[in-house]
């Protein structure tokens, strides 16, 4: 039966919460949106981000899946760009092999719609949809994870990642009850901090938390963007927009000051995990997004490492790209993991962004640019 790819509308709850319950009912994890109104940036005029919802449907109703769109504004080498994020495609095809043509066709109307496209994520290069993104020749860039663990000893017995089979989890546990674990872990964050001592000091700024974005963000704003070869606005407006006072993504902003004067901003996530797949029962710290000049990128991501300390989280990461703020992190002890997330490019995108070796190295990615900071609220 013919597939159309169509906008989320009102009338059609009753066939995505249909699509849910066979996708549950097939032992998938995904789902979709019952609500065709996005809770996070809505659309309005003169937005410069919102989020959209789009289903494919069969000709009698049947929706065999959906993905939903980011359009942003971002600015590369000086111009005014619309880029767009994408979440999905869920689909059918996780339960039945019939619809595996389908994940083709939602892509292709995604590019057709914003054709300046990508994605941020990935859980690993031999996904499927990493395998369709390289036939259609995407280009995959490697994001860093960046990982510091504050509780070693907890970390060790309670992280669910590493301890995923009998052998693995006794091994951690030998290294947490003997000492020997924490000692590694600790040696470990002060070689790296030995090892990368930055050149100018990064102490001295203080994080002050606010409740919104003010004129000052319009300021350093305006004072930095030129900084960067490429990164979505940072304005007060757009700040605000993802990070509205209610509501989701939650998280706490960071105004980031030196001797009273405002040197950046941070938005920083802490959770106290349950049972989660990767962090298990661990109270996890992200930096989830920052601006600032890249010279001052040390003193802010100390100013906002040290905040998140202060709420007693495990451990805290950060999934950033530019140089300056993963030199940051590397100097405060942090462990760096290349590639561990993929910056998947289209190709009409890719072409805005050539040479990458030139304007990766000014590229500004955090987690805010793509679908928010999931699993955090």
């Amino acid at each position: 039966m013919p597939i159309e790819i169509v906008p989320f509308e009102s009338k059609h709850v009753p066939a995505v919460q249909a699509f849910n319950e066979r996708m549950r009912a097939g032992g998938s994890k995904w789902g979709f949106y019952t609500d065709p109104n996005p809770d996070w940036i809505p659309h309005h005029d003169g937005a410069k981000s919102w989020r959209e919802y789009h289903l494919a449907v069969e000709e009698d109703g049947t929706v065999r899946g959906g993905y939903a769109l980011k359009p942003q504004l971002w600015e590369i080498r000086g111009s005014s760009e619309w880029v767009t994020d994408w979440q999905g495609p869920f689909t059918e095809a996780d339960i039945d092999p019939r619809y595996s043509p389908l994940m083709l066709k939602m892509l292709r109307g995604m590019l057709k719609k914003h054709p300046l496209l990508f994605s941020l994520g990935h859980g690993g290069t031999e996904e499927p949809i990493v395998e369709l993104l390289r036939k259609m020749r995407w280009d995959l860039h490697g994001v860093p994870f960046c990982l510091h663990i504050a509780h070693p000893f907890r970390f060790l017995r309670r992280n669910a990642y590493l301890r995923k089979t009998p052998l693995r989890r006794l091994a951690l546990d030998l290294l947490a009850f003997t000492g020997t674990g924490w000692l590694g872990i600790k040696l470990l964050h002060g070689l790296l901090r030995l090892l990368n001592r930055p050149a100018t000091p990064t102490g001295g700024a203080v994080a002050e938390v606010v409740p919104s974005f003010g004129p000052w963000a319009d300021e350093l704003w305006e004072a930095h963007r030129g900084d960067y070869l490429c990164l979505a606005v940072r304005d007060r407006a757009m700040m605000n927009a993802l990070m509205p006072e209610q509501g989701w993504p939650g998280g706490t902003r960071l105004k980031i000051t030196l001797d009273g004067a405002v040197i950046g901003w941070s938005v920083v996530h802490w959770k106290a995990m349950r049972g989660d797949p990767r962090f298990g029962d661990l109270t996890v710290g992200l930096i989830t997004d920052c601006f600032g000049a890249p010279d001052q990128a040390g003193r802010i991501i100390r100013a906002t490492h040290d905040y998140l300390a202060s709420q007693n989280v495990d451990l805290s990461f950060a999934n950033i790209c530019h140089p300056a703020w993963v030199s940051a992190t590397k100097a405060l002890g942090y462990v760096v993991l290349p590639d561990q997330r993929l910056f998947a490019v289209s190709p009409a995108l890719q072409s805005k962004l050539d040479p990458y070796e030139e304007v990766g190295q000014g590229l500004h990615l955090t987690n805010m640019d793509g679908h928010g900071p999931h699993g955090f609220q």
